[in-house]
């Protein structure tokens, strides 16, 4: 099964008020495992950011500038997304500016929030009351985000990959023996390779070591096998 991590930096809060993207990070996963393949891309928001947002994710004018526009990079996006579910911390807003950018488009259909794995839900129906933020997360399962000193949508993505896993039973995941095909484990493990055999290793007593136990068993005062002979 494939699955798309997604993160997003924007200009602000609201799309509905002129707010834009201005990064995109996606990690992708098969069975739950990240394969290494991912997609991020900076945008040109076409208009100025706000002091605001720069603080949180440090992308100002000047390095924005020369990014392309999301009509150029529209279709890349959709293609490496694909039709596949996604993974996204708080997904409403993600998904809300998404949407808001493929709108200006012609055609492009919008991404239905039905396909979204909103993990700030699924952490507050597994830690009901805790904090759930990235971070706080990172910090519940000992994930290192000490490289998260300001927003960035591939490493929030990244980090995201990781606290999905966890949520989703970490590491233990999958090792039950529900199910499990036991004649088809069976011929996986008779098909597996073998080293050389060893030599058999010698057990038989040396004469020097039968010559020390019945010295031993001389020394024996009355022993308890040989009361009932």
């Amino acid at each position: 099964m494939r699955e798309v991590v997604l993160d997003t930096e924007t200009t602000g809060l609201d799309p509905q008020n002129g707010d834009r993207v201005v990064e995109i990070g996606c990690v992708e996963l098969i069975n739950h495992i990240p394969t290494g393949r991912h997609y991020h891309i900076y945008i040109n928001p076409e208009r100025p950011m706000p002091e605001e947002a720069f603080k949180v994710h440090g992308l100002s004018d000047e390095f924005l500038k020369d990014k392309p526009v999301f009509a150029d990079i529209a279709r890349e996006f959709c293609d490496f997304i694909g039709e596949d579910p996604l993974v996204i911390h708080n997904a409403a807003f993600d998904i809300g500016f998404l949407n808001a950018e493929l709108a200006r488009l012609d055609g492009f259909p919008h991404i239905a929030a039905e396909r979204a794995v909103d993990t700030v839900r699924l952490a507050r129906s597994k830690f009901p009351g805790a904090q759930v933020s990235l971070d706080a997360l990172c910090k519940r399962f000992n994930i290192d985000n000490s490289a998260r000193t300001k927003h960035g949508a591939l490493l929030d993505a990244e980090l995201l990959a990781e606290v999905y896993l966890e949520l989703i039973g970490g590491r233990q995941q999958g090792l039950g023996l529900a199910g499990l095909d036991l004649e088809a484990s069976t011929i996986v493990a008779i098909q597996m390779p073998r080293g050389p055999a060893r030599p058999p290793r010698p057990h038989q007593a040396s004469e020097e070591e039968l010559a020390a136990h019945a010295a031993f068993i001389a020394k024996l005062k009355d022993p308890l096998w040989l009361r009932d002979a």
